[in-house]
């Protein structure tokens, strides 16, 4: 639709051009004499010299003869020669214009940029829903350039918006640049302060263009988070990075060493952490307390046998309390699996790896889905283990 005033311009530019050439022509005419004119002041000559006795009637009459079938001759010329030079001229100049509007607005035209930002614009919902929501295809990277262009325009026609401002910070963050997306980041803060993703995004952008003022703003930043979440995790981890940019080692190996506590084994950044602490020269051992980690084989007929059990995985102390030191409930597995228990899967807080030296692996098959041993349930027991280092390694077999 857009493009319909654009043609209109083009063609009101070629009729301009081609009245402003044809112009001069026109007004040159006035000045000058017809051919009319010129035949009539050609013949009242010959008829002054005839009538001053110097040219006789009879060469009067012959030039006045030749004199009209020059003007006769002349007048069929401009009927059928000049039309046709006049519509030729006109025509080569409008084509001659049209080229040049279309090779300019080729090269220098934006028209490729207006299709993209009506799409944009059309698309806008859609777009965020997708990038949002995760329902449907995730964008690909022209999808991601429409969408930022679309959310510009949102915040030029709508005026400033958190959100709009808070997903181009993002996505200009994906792309590589990091200032405008802290520019962007920081025009969203201004409307919405507190709001928790938001500051772990200008956090993460911050620590990555680096610089003490750019840390310092991220470390404000965390610390917000941190006043409202003390367990964010995300945070805690971004804690760390900052001390680690800045070269504070001792900070960075207590942030990290907080993390290594609070992060699941099963997580993602868990194995990052424990080599953060390895770099900087931290006892991994110490900080994430005992583990024993097991080699399990379950039978695979048993497992067929029992799809609906579950695997109880426990440490109990040698020659003390039934109560597990440290337990994990997963569904029954076939074949073999290896699991891990650490101090953090204690049943109580005052009792788990920590309080006993040695220890007994139990892995039973529950059918009713408890701790407690029932009839029929199947079960295999370690040897004891005794924790001279803080990591201990057992294996255990399964079967009926």
């Amino acid at each position: 639709m857009m493009l319909w005033p654009l043609l209109f311009a083009a063609v009101l530019m070629l009729a301009l051009s081609a009245i402003i050439i044809s112009w001069p022509r026109r007004a040159s005419a006035v000045n000058n004499q017809t051919p009319l004119q010129l035949f009539e002041e050609r013949l009242q000559l010959l008829a002054l010299a005839r009538d001053a006795g110097e040219l006789a009637e009879q060469d009067f009459a012959s030039a006045a003869a030749e004199l009209k079938l020059q003007f006769s001759q002349q007048q069929q010329a401009v009927s059928y020669h000049q039309p046709a030079r006049q519509l030729g001229w006109h025509l080569g100049l409008i084509a001659l214009v049209l080229l040049l509007v279309a090779g300019i607005y080729r090269f220098n035209g934006h028209y490729t940029e207006l299709a993209d930002w009506q799409l944009a614009k059309a698309e806008l919902a859609s777009y965020g829903e997708r990038s949002l929501l995760g329902e449907g295809e995730p964008l690909s990277a022209h999808e991601t350039r429409l969408f930022a262009l679309a959310l510009r325009s949102k915040l030029a026609d709508e005026g400033d918006d958190a959100v709009a401002w808070m997903l181009l910070g993002r996505i200009w963050m994906s792309q590589g640049l990091m200032e405008d997306a802290i520019a962007a980041f920081e025009k969203a803060l201004g409307l919405s302060p507190n709001r928790i993703p938001l500051l772990l995004n200008f956090a993460q952008a911050s620590i990555v263009v680096g610089g003490d003022d750019n840390l310092a703003r991220a470390g404000r930043a965390v610390a917000r988070i941190l006043l409202t979440e003390p367990e964010n995790l995300d945070a805690m981890s971004l804690m760390a990075l900052i001390a680690h940019e800045k070269g504070d080692t001792a900070e960075a190996s207590k942030a990290w060493s907080m993390l290594a506590e609070k992060l699941d084994e099963t997580d993602p950044r868990y194995p990052l952490v424990l080599s953060k602490l390895a770099e900087l020269g931290v006892d991994t051992n110490d900080s994430i307390g005992r583990q024993i980690r097991v080699q399990l084989t379950v039978d695979p007929a048993l497992a067929a046998a029992n799809p609906d059990a579950s695997l109880f995985l426990f440490a109990k102390a040698a020659g003390g309390p039934n109560l597990p030191l440290a337990v994990q409930r997963i569904p029954l597995p076939s074949g073999q699996v290896e699991l891990l228990l650490t101090e953090k899967m204690a049943m109580q807080a005052d009792w788990s790896l920590s309080q006993a030296e040695q220890v007994v692996v139990v892995a039973r098959l529950s059918q009713a889905g408890t701790v407690e041993q029932m009839p029929g349930d199947v079960q295999v027991e370690s040897d004891i283990l005794t924790f001279v280092d803080a990591k201990l390694s057992v294996t255990l077999i399964l079967e009926p």
